[in-house]
């Protein structure tokens, strides 16, 4: 790790956490992070080491150092977009503004149920505080003042949070690092993102050649480029270009399939094709592929099958948001991603023992083979005690601190293994900590307050973790070991640049917003995520005053409450139906060498992005089985370039429209025609 690698890491993940709000929310371009495979920063790279770095001559940086910059730019991107600042800010100002709308929430006093810090405090100047957040504070004629800013509010809800962020980002790096080399070199995983990252380099793996020499590869990549920018140039001259279309209606089909309709599968018939789907579709087995691309399909077939015999698995049990609240399909899919957890820890429990040995147990030298494990380990449980111990501060008790903090770890964990061993890119695993422990507990055993307090944790910590910190830690571990780097100390420099990334965004978020105010609002992170955890309680604070047991629930505290636990039984028939599909389909997978679907088939099938990105897969699967059968392993290999093009053109295609915008409102300070290439 050269000292200039790490200064462009570092201005590299204060450019992406600088400029990602303005781009997200004033230019409205494709997301500069967005996913676990950001188009700006991959987009960048293509660019740099194509176009810029081999007439660097002397001041070229080497394939090792771009390694050093990816790695801790990639880090960062967990700051400014749905890893944290998205929904940060008006997750603690908001509900103070919604309050004011939504007379049940007065009524039942929800809002001082949350203690004083982990909200900002509008009490001392209203119309400045909240009134200039949801208005915005900019004259007709310029922008505000960087002193109008209420910057003073924000400091006690900040203390509060940011300690707690920082303990929650220190458990992911600890998990990236405990468990990255049982999954690179015991389990040989496939690391499909950061293998393609590793063919952009100047002297790949092993010495071999960057795939960026290849027409193979350029001649795709510009075929996807020049479509997205033809559609984009559709958007600024729509009266001179034809838009290509990326998205097919076989809508009409409907009435054939009334099973799969009827369980919400008509948006399955109108499939996009993203290239970067199919292109990792091509690089995983054939039944990652498609499992992730028929899981829908399945999805909607069962939940159209139940709802025909009265059984809705969207049906909310408690509280009004199918999203927070609780739901049957929250559990199906925790019950998997637990079966995928009790899967890593059994398969690499040999490896784990020996590393928690040598890390607390001084009777065990350290060796070399474990010294990264070991590290990642003490920084695991040092941050998770920590993060226990904040959590516990608000007033849930240790026990509910320790279960939630629990879950997290499931949550984190699998969505790391998700991308180090399918690729997938776009990840929401539709479950939260919170949902889990209400309905295995009930609300009178962990109380009101309890479930208010964890609902807001949710809101504000994992709310959207598509931009997780722990899946950027494992591609980058993955792209540092092929250069041969100390990866204990490159966690350390990555630890730097999210804190750096967090001084610039979170002071230039808040700006903005200040600045323009609902002009910059989302529906989702503005206007739905702040309502959820007060509309919730509310209702199950209502039907507990209709069933005669508020008493109870106001009782309830710790493990005092947590005694007179009463489980949600489709909840747990739920978690337990998940549970049991993943381990029948991982036991079948190993016995029968003819098994068509991986078991990860219900970690997602009931998710979001896959129902988005389905139809992309099913036909990357299609296109390799039938170069497979008549092409065979060395046609496979060739075309491997081709499909890595495809990827990297729509990367462009995301990315340059994300640079012509900022030009064009610098220039004219008018925002550009919106355009997205990836789902935002």
């Amino acid at each position: 790790m050269t000292l200039r690698s790490i200064i462009l890491g570092l201005l590299g993940a204060g450019s992406i956490c600088g400029l990602s709000f303005l781009n997200d929310r004033v230019l409205k371009q494709t997301y500069l992070v967005g996913n676990s495979m950001p188009v700006a920063v991959y987009g960048l790279l293509i660019l740099f080491v194509a176009v810029v770095n081999p007439y660097l001559r002397r001041w070229r940086l080497s394939g090792k150092e771009l390694t050093v910059v990816l790695a801790l730019t990639l880090a960062a991107c967990c700051v400014p977009g749905a890893g944290l600042l998205r929904t940060f800010s008006s997750s603690l100002i908001l509900p103070h503004h919604y309050s004011r709308l939504e007379v049940g929430w007065r009524e039942e006093k929800v809002l001082e149920m949350v203690p004083e810090p982990m909200l900002v405090d509008v009490s001392q100047d209203a119309d400045t505080i909240l009134d200039g957040f949801v208005q915005g504070l900019a004259p007709s004629d310029g922008h505000a003042a960087v002193s109008a800013v209420p910057w003073y509010a924000w400091l006690r809800p900040c203390a509060f949070w940011l300690p707690l962020v920082m303990a929650l980002w220190g458990v992911q790096i600890g998990l990236s690092l405990l468990f990255h080399r049982q999954w690179a070199a015991n389990e040989h995983l496939p690391y499909p993102v950061a293998s393609f990252a590793e063919a952009l380099l100047p002297n790949g793996e092993n010495g071999g050649r960057s795939v960026l020499r290849s027409r193979a590869f350029w001649i795709p990549a510009g075929a996807v480029f020049v479509l997205y920018l033809n559609n984009f140039l559709c958007r600024w001259y729509p009266q001179v270009l034809i838009t290509v279309p990326t998205r097919f209606d076989f809508s009409g089909i409907m009435p054939l399939f009334p099973t799969l309709v009827r369980g919400g599968g008509a948006r399955l018939l109108v499939p996009t094709v993203y290239f970067i789907v199919i292109g990792i579709a091509y690089l995983i087995p054939g039944d990652v592929s498609l499992a992730f691309g028929v899981g829908p399909f399945l999805w909607a077939l069962l939940a159209g099958g139940l709802a025909a015999y009265g059984v809705n698995l969207n049906t909310v049990y408690g509280g009004t948001n199918g999203y927070t609240g609780l739901n049957a399909r929250a559990f199906l899919l925790f019950g998997a991603n637990l079966g995928v957890f009790i899967t890593l820890l059994y398969t690499g429990r040999h490896y784990l023992k020996t590393a928690f040995s040598q890390a607390f147990d001084r009777r065990h030298a350290i060796d070399e083979e474990h010294r990264t494990a070991v590290f990642g380990c003490r920084l695991f449980v040092g941050a998770f005690t920590v993060f226990v111990v904040l959590l516990s501060l608000t007033r849930i008790g240790i026990i509910p601190a320790f279960l939630f903090a629990a879950i997290l770890v499931v949550f984190f964990t699998v969505m790391a293994r998700l991308i180090a061993e399918t690729g997938l890119f776009y990840i929401q695993p539709m479950f939260h900590a919170c949902v889990i422990l209400w309905g295995l507990f009930g609300v009178r055993a962990i109380g009101l307050q309890t479930l208010l307090v964890m609902q807001v944790l949710t809101m504000v910590l994992t709310i959207d973790p598509r931009e997780s910190l722990m899946p950027f830690m494992t591609n980058s571990l993955r792209l540092l070991e092929y250069r041969n780097a100390k990866l204990p100390r490159a966690a350390g420099w990555c630890a730097a640049a999210i804190l750096l990334g967090l001084a610039v965004a979170l002071p230039l978020s808040l700006y903005i917003q200040y600045d323009q105010g609902n002009a910059v609002w989302e529906g989702w992170a503005d206007r739905a995520v702040p309502r959820m955890p007060f509309a919730n309680v509310t209702a199950a604070k209502r039907t507990l005053v209709a069933q005669g047991l508020l008493a109870e629930a106001h009782d309830s505290q710790g493990s005092v409450g947590l005694l007179r636990a009463a489980p949600h039984p489709a909840c747990v028939t739920a978690m337990l139906a998940g549970l049991g599909l993943f381990l029948v389909f991982a036991v079948a997978r190993l016995r029968l060498r003819w098994w068509p679907l991986h078991p990860l088939l219900f970690v997602i099938w009931g998710t979001e992005p896959i129902w988005r990105m389905c139809g992309a897969f099913l036909l990357g699967w299609a296109i390799k089985m039938t170069i497979q059968k008549y092409g065979g392993a060395t046609v496979y290999n060739r075309l491997k370039p081709v499909m890595m093009g495809l990827i990297a053109g729509e990367i462009l295609g995301a990315v340059f429209p994300c640079i012509v915008g900022a030009i064009y409102y610098l220039v004219t300070g008018t925002p550009p025609a919106s355009f997205h290439v990836l789902p935002g």
